[in-house]
C-alpha cells in the first residue's frame, strides 16, 4: 500500500519546518493532499507525487542518469510511486535499484538528513500522447543516500528507460534547487552511524536482550531478540543522546553504569538499507522482570551459550561473543541477582511448559498463534512449548517467535478467542486457586 496523504503531509510539514520560505511554492501540493484521491497515483491529475534518489559516492559526487522518457535529460534516478511502496523513501530506493541496479543494501542514510527529503521539487511534465497522458505536474520528493561500502557498486542500467550514468561533482548537479541544498548541507559522502544500541551486561557473563513485537514491515528486527536502542532524530545532539532517549522511552527505569562506546556494527533496515550502528557497552545487574517495558514483549538475561537457540541477527550474536571473550566474568564479585528460571534448571524432555507472566499492572502476556502452529487461527495462548532435553526456561526462550504478535491483556478484558486451558488457568490464578486444581 502506498503512503497515505496524511503521512505525506507530515513529511511536507516537517520539510517546511526546515524550509519555511517554500510554503507558497508547495501550496498546490498541500491542496492536492486535501483531495479525496491518491496523491501518489500516476493517474491522479493535474498533479501527483514522485520520488527521486540522490546517491553520493565517497568523493562527494552525485549519481545522474540519462532518462530516455525526458528526451535524454541528465537527472537523478527517480520516478512514479507504485502500490507496493510502503513509504516515499522506499519508492526512491526502488527507483534507484530498478534504474541503476544499486541494491538498497549498498546504500545508507546520512546524519544530516536521516531519511528526510533534502528537496521537494515542483516541475511541469509535457503531454505524452503515446501513453495517453496530458500535461501535468510532479511534486518530486528527493532523498539522499551515501554509498555504504568503500568501493562503488557496479551499475546495471535499465535499458528501456536509461541510456547512460555518470557521477557529477556537486557544483555540476543539474537541478538548481537540489544543487543549492547539497552545497549548503556539506554532504561529503562519508558514512557514519545513525543508530545507537546498548550492549548491556551484568559483569558475570550475561547479556540483556529485548524480544521485539512481531510486526513485519513496521518494526525493525520484528519478532526477534535484539539490543535496546534505536535511530537518531534531528533533535539528538549526539549518538549517546540518541541511546539515552531511546532507553527512556523503552525502559524508563533502567539505570546503566559505565556507558561508553564499544563498536560500530552494520544492520539492515526495514527498507533493506545498510544501517551503521554505534554500540555502547554498559553494565547493569538488576532483574528485568521488575522493569516497566514500554516497547517490545520482554527483557531477559542470556549467556553467550544460549544465543544459538534465539532468533537473533548474526551481527548481534557475534558482537556479544566478542565482548564476552574480551571481558571474562569476574568470579571474585558477588553473584548476580537471581532470575526466575521456570522453577528448575533440570534438563527436561517431552514435558510441556506454560508461562503465566504478569506485568506490574497485573496484565497477562498472551501470544497470537502462528498459522502453522497448533491452536492457530486468531487464537491467543500462553508462552508455551515442549522441552527438548533442556531446562524449562530455555524451552520458553526458544518458543516466543512461534507467535505472530504479543500483547498484555488485563484479566477482565481477555480476548474472546483464547485457548481453553489458558483461560481456565488465568481464571484459577485470578481466584487464588492452587495450580494443582487446574487439571494439567
Amino acid at each position: 500500500m502506498p503512503p497515505s496523504s496524511t503521512a505525506i503531509r507530515a513529511t511536507v510539514e516537517a520539510y517546511l519546518g526546515r524550509h519555511p520560505g517554500e510554503r507558497d511554492a508547495l501550496a498546490g501540493l498541500l491542496a492536492a493532499l486535501d483531495r479525496p484521491v491518491d496523491a501518489t497515483a500516476r493517474t491522479t491529475l493535474p498533479a501527483h507525487v514522485t520520488c527521486s534518489a540522490v546517491v553520493i559516492d565517497r568523493q562527494g559526487r552525485i549519481l545522474h542518469i540519462r532518462h530516455r522518457a525526458t528526451g535524454g535529460f541528465v537527472l537523478t534516478p527517480g520516478g512514479h510511486i507504485e502500490s507496493r511502496d510502503r513509504t516515499l523513501l522506499a519508492a526512491a530506493l526502488r527507483e534507484v535499484s530498478e534504474e541503476t541496479g544499486i541494491a538498497p543494501g549498498a546504500l545508507c542514510l546520512t546524519r544530516q538528513l536521516l531519511g528526510s527529503p533534502i528537496d521537494i521539487d515542483v516541475h511541469d511534465i509535457d503531454a505524452n500522447p503515446a501513453k495517453g497522458e496530458p500535461a501535468h505536474r510532479h511534486y518530486d520528493f528527493r532523498y539522499v543516500f551515501y554509498l555504504a561500502g568503500e568501493e562503488p557498486p557496479a551499475i546495471a542500467l535499465q535499458d528501456e528507460e536509461v541510456s547512460d550514468a555518470q557521477w557529477l561533482p556537486q557544483p555540476e548537479v543539474t537541478s538548481p534547487t537540489l544543487r543549492a541544498k547539497l552545497l549548503a548541507a556539506r554532504l561529503d559522502g562519508q558514512p557514519e552511524p545513525v543508530n545507537a544500541s546498548a550492549l548491556i551486561h551484568d559483569g558475570h557473563g550475561r547479556y540483556l536482550l529485548q524480544l521485539r513485537d512481531h510486526k513485519p514491515g513496521l518494526i525493525w528486527q520484528s519478532g526477534a531478540f535484539a539490543l535496546l536502542g534505536g535511530g537518531r532524530t534531528h533533535d539528538d545532539q549526539s549518538l549517546e543522546a540518541t541511546l539515552l532517549r531511546e532507553l527512556s522511552e523503552e525502559v524508563p527505569d533502567l539505570c546503566l553504569e559505565d556507558l561508553k562506546p564499544y563498536a560500530v556494527k552494520a544492520a539492515t533496515s526495514i527498507d533493506g538499507l545498510s544501517v551503521p550502528v554505534q554500540v555502547f557497552a554498559a553494565r547493569w545487574r538488576g532483574n528485568p522482570d521488575r522493569l516497566a517495558l514500554h516497547e517490545g514483549v520482554l527483557l531477559r538475561w542470556f549467556a553467550p551459550d544460549d544465543l544459538d537457540r534465539l532468533r537473533l541477527s548474526p551481527a548481534t550474536r557475534d558482537l556479544i561473543r566478542r565482548h564476552a571473550a574480551e571481558n571474562p566474568p569476574d568470579n571474585k564479585q558477588a553473584a548476580a541477582p537471581a532470575v526466575w528460571d521456570g522453577g528448575s534448571r533440570t534438563v527436561l524432555n517431552g514435558i510441556g511448559v506454560h508461562l503465566h507472566l504478569e506485568d506490574a499492572e497485573g496484565r497477562v502476556l498472551l501470544g497470537l498463534r502462528h498459522p502453522d502452529s497448533k491452536y492457530a487461527g486468531d487464537i491467543w495462548h500462553y508462552l508455551a512449548g515442549r522441552c527438548e532435553r533442556e531446562s524449562a526456561l530455555t524451552c520458553l526462550v526458544r518458543e516466543p517467535d512461534k507467535c505472530l504478535t504479543w500483547q498484555w491483556w488485563p484479566r477482565h478484558e481477555m480476548p474472546d478467542r483464547i485457548v481453553p486451558y489458558t483461560r481456565t488457568a488465568i481464571a484459577a490464578i485470578s481466584e487464588g486457586r492452587p495450580y494443582s486444581q487446574l487439571g494439567w
